[in-house]
């Protein structure tokens, strides 16, 4: 049976985690189980760099902090070896990251599950998240699409112009 300590020291784990999980806007679960030490760093490193707080974690705890935090439907998949990435402000960034590493390493990383707040999405959801393009490139592509507009309206004006002058001169 365990010690009391090591009973209060689970519970404060899954304060915590309960914490994180109600302040993420969203997160990946995944099955790790396969890649190798070089692999894991580099992907650690990623999303370290991405803001993406990744760690291993046990099924029984996350599921205890899943059900305090109010996520639904992760139960099922919370099996074998299990990490959790999340962020508090981005949705894209794990899925995009962790979706490449389970391309590149076939089936020795798998993706088991996400979430966007409360919910629970699929594997081909988190999948769709992550061949979103970046926040940046969203940005630019509106931006361009809202000066596109005020460009042709410009050459219009400056077309008339030069028209205007060239029948005044004639």
């Amino acid at each position: 049976m365990a010690s009391e300590k090591i009973l209060q020291q689970k519970q404060q784990y899954v304060e915590d985690l309960a914490k994180k999980l109600e302040n993420a806007a969203g997160g990946v679960i995944v099955d790790y189980k396969g890649i190798t030490v070089a692999e894991d760093t580099a992907l650690r490193k990623a999303l370290r760099e991405a803001g993406v707080d990744y760690f291993v974690v046990k099924n029984t705890l996350l599921r205890r902090a899943a059900e305090k935090a109010g996520i639904t439907g992760i139960e099922d998949h919370l099996e074998g070896t299990t990490a959790i990435a999340i962020h508090e402000s981005d949705i894209i960034s794990a899925p995009k990251i962790l979706f490449k590493q389970s391309e590149d390493s076939g089936e020795r990383f798998n993706i088991k599950i996400g979430f966007i707040g409360k919910e629970a999405i699929s594997v081909a959801e988190v999948e769709e998240y992550a061949k979103l393009p970046s926040k940046e490139v969203l940005v630019s592509k509106l931006l361009f699409m809202l000066q596109s507009p005020m460009q042709r309206l410009a050459i219009a004006a400056s077309e008339i112009a030069k028209k205007k002058e060239g029948e005044e001169v004639a």
